[in-house]
């Protein structure tokens, strides 16, 4: 079958329009969030805090708060996008139109990993006016941006569709994903954890993403680079699974 790429880029033109309409949430409202993380802990408890892994305080946590942003932006980007034609009823100009459904998930899905990288990248060059950030390894970093970027959007893709009110909606990435990447060693290393909470730690996925990001940007890990690769690869696999067989069955696409 044909590629449509006029039915792709016209659902991809129009969700990243959506994201300049908005660019005070879309994009100011984490920039001002990370901001605010930076002078509470980079500034003020990395004062207390000494070197962790040679890395200072400041520094250490910019891979755990990209991650923070990489993961709710992606989710809610394409949770909304698939969600909001549902509640309006446009979906059915969607079902209707000459386009199948890879393209139509690779459009939002491509959208919305666009926007979420958007955000990391200003994320990233506004975390180099209060910490020092060096990267050791700028392809693996830009290859684990990606990564995430696109497994999250197609996760919040999921959500969107399962989802049936804006509340359920938002569960998800409010309580579930935040304390996970809080609780994943975003602020701190797992060695500063006594025994029993690291051992809880290792069932936290989050935490093998955050390392991966980290290990990237200044070559130190709680575990092997591999496990992380590994484990994205794997959830984005259940991902594409999960999607392509709600989107066959029809499952709550005309709700």
């Amino acid at each position: 079958m044909k590629f449509n790429f006029y039915g792709f880029k016209a659902i991809y033109l129009h969700e990243m329009d959506r994201f300049r309409r908005t660019l005070g949430q879309s994009l100011l409202s984490p920039v001002i969030s990370t901001c605010l993380y930076f002078i509470v802990f980079g500034s003020v408890i990395g004062g207390y805090v000494e070197n962790i892994d040679g890395v200072s305080y400041g520094s250490y946590i910019v891979p755990g708060l990209l991650m923070l942003t990489l993961l709710t932006q992606s989710i809610s980007n394409t949770s909304f996008g698939i969600f909001f034609p549902k509640f309006n009823g446009t979906i059915y100009e969607i079902l209707a139109a000459p386009i199948s459904t890879f393209e139509v998930v690779l459009a939002f899905v491509g959208a919305g990993a666009t926007k979420t990288l958007i955000v990391g990248i200003i994320i990233f060059i506004t975390s180099m006016f209060f910490v020092e950030v060096k990267v050791q390894y700028p392809l693996l970093m830009v290859f684990l941006l990606i990564l995430v970027s696109f497994t999250f959007a197609l996760f919040g893709f999921l959500i969107g569709l399962m989802s049936t009110n804006f509340e359920q909606m938002s569960i998800i990435p409010s309580l579930v994903i935040t304390p996970m990447v809080f609780l994943g060693g975003s602020l701190y290393s797992l060695d500063m954890l006594p025994e029993f909470w690291q051992m809880v730690t290792y069932f936290n996925p989050v935490v093998y993403l955050i390392n991966g990001l980290r290990f990237s940007f200044y070559g130190v890990s709680d575990f092997n680079i591999w496990i992380s690769i590994f484990l994205m690869v794997l959830f984005l696999i259940i991902c594409v699974m999960s999607v392509s067989f709600l989107l066959k069955k029809g499952y709550n696409i005309k709700s």
